[in-house]
């Protein structure tokens, strides 16, 4: 016998003005969250098409939470400092070593963790859609 008490389920009407808001006590299934995808800023976008989406939750203590999605294709970024766990998809970053920071090439798949640092330059090429929760400041 399960002794489990259901959640609250947020669902995508919970999304006012491009912020998930939550209720304390309320989950949000992030995997299935839509995500209303833009084109990448063509000086980012190195092969054409390339697309993102990013759904802000409620901040917690000053840092910014959200779920980000990129399509297949490769692009360029600037990184703010940022915690990630990948929901789905395959992809890779590669560091570049511009400001200090040394070259590196991180593989991504569902459940891998990353860190990144403010204004480390990346190159982020995605073989499958690629979603992922943020924790950033």
């Amino acid at each position: 016998m399960s002794s489990d008490i259901p959640f609250p389920t947020a669902i995508a009407t919970a999304i006012a003005d491009g912020v998930a808001h939550l209720e304390p006590g309320q989950a949000l299934d992030a995997a299935m969250l839509p995500m209303p995808h833009a084109a990448v800023a063509p000086e980012q976008d190195r092969t054409g098409g390339t697309t993102t989406a990013t759904v802000p939750l409620d901040g917690v203590d000053g840092l910014d939470v959200g779920v980000w999605e990129m399509s297949a294709g490769t692009m360029t970024d600037v990184e703010a400092d940022e915690l990630f766990v990948v929901l789905a998809g395959r992809a890779t970053v590669e560091i570049l070593p511009v400001n200090g920071f040394t070259a590196a090439v991180a593989t991504l798949r569902p459940g891998t963790v990353m860190r990144l640092a403010a204004g480390m330059h990346t190159v982020w090429t995605v073989t499958e859609p690629l979603r992922k929760v943020y924790v950033a400041r």
